[in-house]
Parts: structure tokens; C-alpha cells; sequence
């Protein structure tokens, strides 16, 4: 069977999307989406993503990770999705979408190629030695550490995510060092299992946790670097909650094509 998909990146962190509103692709399948999404004999990405029907919502996103695994939520990729259903003409300028942490808000520029994406509250930041351990929607380590760009954050990022605590149910390990606007941000994703150009819940997770680190309270604004691009992250923090989060930047269709599937 041949089944037409596109391929998204947000910041550098790419995605394959199916329009699935048909059901015309069973994604019950790890070995298959794996290699749709494996680089040298697939299309390529970070996750698969397939947009569906959904009563009550614009629409429904169902996400995989590169291994073909069922994921968390991806900030990124709710980003891309958002620019997606834009393009096919479901949503116009504003959507109201489930994604497997439940419903999600979102707003899109009239050119549909900036997305600010409602992001879940989070109201317990915990640590782990001198790291911050939250859930954004995905679960989330940061640590602030000094000289990131020569930083090997393959090796140590698999370190930690396959360390006795995190090993059973895995975790993103976010390396964040200050710059003159806000942070940099290197992030390794459990499921890709390699650094991702970006990790749209992990600069979430990055940003409250630094508001809690500089005892920051109010409207916050955080500018933040990775290696794809620029991201921006705005929320509310009394001191206790965090609310009205949304995750901030760019979601542009790289190309589309088709491919036969078994």
C-alpha cells in the first residue's frame, strides 16, 4: 500500500506526519514505524506523528518516537502538528487538539509557520543531587553545567538516562548553561536514544526549573537556544504553581512524498 506523508521539523527536531482522519494506516506496528523513521532506509525523523478524527477536538495527535514505541508528549511535535492540520485545512488560527496528556491550545501565525502551544500546569519540581527532575508532559533531569557546546552529550546523557533511578521508565537529560539572552539548551531524548536538534517539553521543563532555581515569580519570558534554532517559553509561577505555559517557535514542512508501506 502506498501511503502519502510529510515531513515537519521544529527547531531541527523532525517528524513524519500521516493524515490518518481515514484510518487508512494501522500503526500498531513498532517495526514499521521504526523504520519510516530510521534515516538511511526510511524517511527519517525523530517521531511519527498521525493526525485524527476526534469528537469534541479539532483533532486527535497520535505520536510515536523514532523506535516505534507509543511517547509521552512531544512539545515540538504538537508544534508541527498544530502547522499540519493548518495546512490541510482543518484548524485556521486557533485550535483545540487532544494529545496523549490530554487537551491542548494552541495559536498559529496567518503564514502557519509559528506555533504557540499550550503546554500542561506543572506543580512539583523535585531533585536529584544538583539536577531538577519534572514532568512537562514528558518526564524531564536538567542540569546546569558549564562549556555545553563541547559538552559529550551523547555519553553522558545515556548515562544518566540508563542509570538505576531513570532506567525502567527512562527520562530526557537536559544540559543547560546561561548565555546573554536566556539559555542553551542540549538535550538526549529517551526513545530517539541520541541528542535531538531540540525537545520542545524539555526547554519547558528547562525554563520552569530555572524560575525556580533564580527564585523567579510573576510573568517570565525565556529566551532559549538549541541546536536547531531558537524557542521561546512563556508562563505564570507564584511560587508554587506554574500556569498559562506555552511553548514558542517555528514549525515549517520540509517536504512530502510517498512511500509503499507492507
Amino acid at each position: 500500500m502506498k501511503v502519502h506523508f510529510y515531513k515537519y521539523q521544529g527547531a531541527g527536531n523532525d517528524f513524519i506526519l500521516i493524515d490518518n482522519r481515514k484510518n487508512i494506516v494501522n500503526h500498531n506496528d513498532p517495526q514499521l514505524l521504526e523504520r519510516l523513521c530510521d534515516r538511511r532506509f526510511g524517511i527519517g525523523g525523530d517521531g511519527i506523528m498521525f493526525l485524527q478524527k476526534k469528537e469534541g477536538f479539532d483533532f486527535e495527535m497520535v505520536y510515536y518516537n523514532a523506535d516505534g514505541q507509543p511517547s509521552s508528549m512531544c512539545g515540538n511535535g504538537g508544534r508541527c502538528i498544530v502547522a499540519f492540520a493548518k495546512f490541510l485545512g482543518v484548524i485556521d488560527s486557533e485550535t483545540e487538539f487532544l494529545a496523549v496528556d490530554g487537551p491542548h491550545y494552541a495559536k498559529i501565525t496567518a503564514s502557519g509557520d509559528w506555533v504557540s502551544l499550550q503546554m500542561i500546569d506543572v506543580n512539583s519540581i523535585t531533585s536529584d543531587a544538583d539536577a531538577y527532575v519534572l514532568n512537562t508532559g514528558s518526564p524531564h533531569y536538567v542540569q546546569l553545567t558549564d562549556g555545553l557546546k563541547d559538552k559529550d552529550v551523547y555519553h553522558e546523557g545515556s548515562a544518566i538516562r540508563n542509570n538505576d533511578t531513570y532506567r525502567a521508565e527512562g527520562i530526557n537529560i537536559n544540559f543547560v548553561e546561561p548565555n546573554d539572552e536566556g539559555y542553551f539548551v542540549r538535550t538526549f531524548e529517551r526513545g530517539v536514544e541520541d541528542e535531538t536538534f531540540a525537545c520542545g517539553t524539555g526547554v519547558t521543563a528547562v525554563a520552569l526549573a530555572m524560575a525556580k532555581h533564580q527564585n523567579q515569580t510573576g510573568h517570565i519570558t525565556t529566551p532559549i537556544k538549541v541546536l536547531g534554532g531558537d524557542l521561546n517559553i512563556r508562563f505564570n509561577y507564584d511560587g508554587e504553581l506554574f500556569t498559562n505555559i506555552f511553548l514558542e517557535g517555528p514549525a515549517v514542512l520540509v517536504f512530502e512524498g510517498d512511500i509503499e508501506i507492507a
